[in-house]
């Protein structure tokens, strides 16, 4: 296969000769639209005296011209979703030359109290989640979101196959893209199964048979109206029964009917969304587990979702003057569609929060695939369950330019706590947050950068970034002590990667030497793996005392007075700092 880019191009060259062409027969359909309404209008005219040839005229002019129309509508909607594709390879050409700022930042899911999402940059702009998020559904993008922050270990293997298998299918996810891109509705799926779970049935069960009985019988007093059988004062009567029944449970018809029309929309579109599931091949476990929630024994997902969805469109048609007054007095209208909806309403509802999850499932997994799809030469983890947490070659940071940055070896073994320091600006927090997510796309099956990776699976926890609250009352000290003892908490009853930057930044130093020295023996007796960077040379000391702990660190070098970094992970404590060297150089001091 070409690489990504190529691949890319080669796509969006091809849909704008699409586009190209659809633009030109949309034009040819506007044309020949014209000309049969206005041949229509002139026929009419010309033979006007003659009934037999006007009607006949008329009627297939007018069959001519709505199926014109029609066609004109598809084309349409090709036209549209051909200028999505162009748009979505267009994307991918500027993500992969490094534009990511029309991608959607996921602002609103950043959490400073989460276990690690805040410290490293998951949401937010220029995150991983604006970098690898391609969902098209506010359902996918929460399910995104969830999925990259959950810490959940399980079934990792099975993550993988299925991220592989889609990002081996470019063209199906791009037209699932591309279809969710052009679905436009007012309410989204949560709201819609709550209403449906809600709803409280208010038609009785005669109305399966009642509607078509008082039809029956209203057709008949027309018909024996119409030749003077009866007088116009019975069919009058029967009508206003008919009114008078609606009448009765207008105050139920009309909010079920306005929670009903919001609906429309998503049913009508999401069905597209289900076929393509259904349709479409997979192999892999968890895929076809999903697609296995879609099947029903009797019909297709899709086909019930478009069914409630004409049964919508029916139902609306109760807003127009004629249908809505004449229908509902003579044929108890309002009723019939109100009893068809509720009964699909009792047999589906719970099906259907199923099948909206499954559609936001794709959609997030699609965003998965994509990014593996960008990145052929990321690795995919061996899991294993060794003696060995983390195992890489050459482990990089993802969002860093493949050109800029600089990647390291690390092997950090279970229950071996790293201490790094470091120079300012020599890159461990770098490497930290490298390490976060290179666990972080681990657990969710994701391919990492690096050349080899191989791994036990472990949660992540971290404090990285600690903030004072004004809100709360608390000071930075105390918000820090808080993290510190949350982390404690969480390594009683479960296993996790620890990650710490420059903990108790908000006391002295000579506490804070401490203070660090002490929560560093209490994590390494509590069998804790992790790494923890500082500027404090002195806690260095207690891998003296402690064989778990180990010491590495970030260099920094001054050459032809100007400061050099080669950002390499090194056995070791630094003995270069930069600070006094910094102040000088920027003449602060």
């Amino acid at each position: 296969m070409n690489s990504p880019i190529q691949f890319y191009t080669q796509e969006k060259k091809t849909f704008e000769s699409e586009l190209a062409s659809l633009k030109g027969k949309l034009i040819k359909l506007s044309i020949i639209r014209l000309i049969v309404f206005l041949a229509t209008v002139y026929g009419v005219y010309y033979f006007n005296d003659s009934t037999k040839i006007m009607v006949p005229l008329l009627i297939v002019g007018i069959i001519l011209f709505f199926f014109l129309v029609s066609v004109h509508t598809d084309f349409k909607h090709k036209k549209r979703k051909t200028e999505a594709l162009i748009y979505i390879n267009q994307r991918e050409i500027n993500v992969l030359n490094g534009v990511i700022s029309e991608l959607d930042s996921g602002d609103e899911f950043q959490d400073s109290t989460h276990e690690f999402s805040y410290d490293v940059d998951l949401f937010g702009m220029g995150s991983f989640f604006q970098f690898i998020n391609r969902t098209t559904l506010l359902s996918g993008k929460k399910w995104l979101a969830s999925t990259l922050s959950s810490n959940n270990i399980d079934s990792i293997e099975d993550k993988q196959e299925t991220i592989k298998e889609l990002s081996e299918t470019p063209k199906w996810r791009q037209n699932f893209s591309a279809t969710g891109s052009l679905i436009q509705v007012n309410v989204n799926a949560e709201i819609i199964v709550k209403w449906l779970h809600k709803h409280k049935a208010f038609t009785p069960k005669s109305m399966r048979i009642i509607p078509h009985i008082f039809s029956i019988i209203s057709f008949s007093l027309i018909i024996l109206n119409y030749f003077n059988l009866i007088p116009l004062s019975i069919t009058t009567l029967w009508f206003f029964i008919g009114i008078g029944i609606t009448g009765v449970y207008l105050k139920k018809i009309n909010p079920f009917y306005l929670n009903a029309n919001k609906a429309k929309e998503t049913f009508r579109q999401y069905h597209q969304l289900l076929s393509l599931i259904e349709t479409q091949e997979f192999s892999s476990k968890l895929l076809k587990f999903k697609q296995e929630e879609i099947k029903t024994e009797a019909k297709k997902a899709s086909e019930i979702f478009l069914q409630f969805s004409k049964t919508l469109d029916a139902f609306d048609q109760r807003n127009n003057m004629i249908i809505g007054i004449f229908a509902n007095g003579f044929a108890l209208r309002d009723l019939y569609h109100c009893y068809q909806l509720e009964q699909w309403i009792d047999t589906n509802k719970d099906k259907v929060e199923t099948w909206f999850k499954v559609i936001a499932f794709f959609d997030a997994q699609n965003s998965l695939a994509n990014y593996s799809f960008n990145h052929p030469t990321y690795t995919f983890p061996t899991i294993t369950k060794s003696e060995n947490t983390l195992e890489t070659k050459n482990l990089g940071h993802p969002l860093i330019n493949s050109q800029k940055r600089v990647d390291n070896d690390l092997l950090i073994k279970n229950d071996e706590f790293f201490i790094i320091t470091g120079a300012n600006m020599a890159g461990k927090s770098t490497f930290l947050r490298t390490v976060s997510l290179a666990i972080i796309m681990g657990n969710t099956g994701l391919p990492i950068c690096a050349d080899e990776v191989k791994y036990s699976p472990i949660q992540l926890i971290t404090s990285m970034r600690t903030s004072d609250s004004l809100t709360d009352d608390e000071s930075y000290f105390f918000s820090e002590l808080k993290r510190l003892k949350y982390i404690i908490e969480k390594i009683k009853t479960e296993k996790y990667f620890i990650i710490l930057d420059e903990i108790l930044k908000g006391t002295n130093s000579t506490d804070k030497a401490i203070g660090s020295r002490k929560f560093v023996e209490r994590l390494v007796a509590s069998k804790a793996t992790g790494i923890i960077a500082t500027h404090d040379l002195s806690l260095c000391e207690i891998s003296d005392e402690l064989e778990e702990v180990k010491n590495y660190y970030f260099d920094a070098e001054i050459i032809n007075d100007e400061l050099h970094f080669d950002y390499t992970f090194k056995k070791g404590i630094c003995q270069n700092m930069n600070a006094s060297f910094l102040l000088k150089k920027m003449e602060i001091i």
